[in-house]
């Protein structure tokens, strides 16, 4: 009499994060999504209001799960701004990419910021919140940050090569100080009508440009 084969028990279903086959992307995806809630967008809510339990619950892992790749909540924040970096230089790449001239290509520039800042609020205010003081200690952040700033620095070259950095900083310090205005509402309730974002940073690059 032939005996039936023993098989094994089924396998017990992997938590979703596992499944997905990357558990760092997953919790990565896991932080972006909370930070996109309005506690995290909210000016000090994406680190006030952030644990990696909260993490590890929203990709459906366990709470342990996440400590396989990020010591702590700063490694994970810091993971978070380095990819956000990415995107915004390669915002920043895109829009230079799509003219021809310099100047054309810094007025992009600054468009393709204020449209990212406008876009990731959480993201844009945890990359230039405490953890950036902090980048020399995440090397994947602090990569990420300067990658993104040579594509502002690199269009200022072509455009002038002797005033580059100050032209870039001035650049970056009109883009991102009009990004924190934007986002915190400053200008509402004011007695004149602005135009749209995209065209008022463009106008006030117009003006830097034009005295330089």
């Amino acid at each position: 009499m032939n005996t039936p084969p023993v098989r094994p028990p089924p396998k017990e279903p992997a938590s979703r994060g596992y499944h997905h086959g990357d558990l760092r992307e997953a919790l990565l995806s896991a932080a972006e999504a909370l930070l996109s809630t309005e506690a995290g967008q909210a000016p000090g809510g994406a680190l006030a209001a952030f644990s990696l339990r909260d993490v590890a619950r929203q990709a459906g892992v366990s709470h342990a799960a996440p400590y396989h790749h990020f010591a702590n909540r700063d490694e994970l924040l810091a993971a978070v701004a380095a990819r956000a970096f990415e995107h915004l230089g390669a915002a920043m790449q895109a829009g230079a990419a799509a003219v021809a001239s310099p100047r054309e290509q810094l007025l992009a520039i600054a468009e393709a910021y204020v449209r990212f800042a406008r876009a990731s609020p959480a993201r844009f205010r945890l990359m230039f919140g405490p953890l950036l003081a902090t980048r020399a200690q995440h090397p994947a952040l602090d990569q990420a940050a300067g990658a993104s700033f040579a594509v502002l620095l690199g269009a200022a070259e072509r455009l002038d090569a002797r005033f580059a950095l100050p032209l870039a900083l001035t650049g970056w310090s009109l883009a991102h100080g009009l990004s924190h205005l934007l986002l915190d509402q400053a200008f509402a309730g004011l007695p004149v009508e602005l135009p749209e974002p995209e065209l008022l940073v463009r106008q006030l690059s117009e003006l830097v440009l034009a005295g330089r």
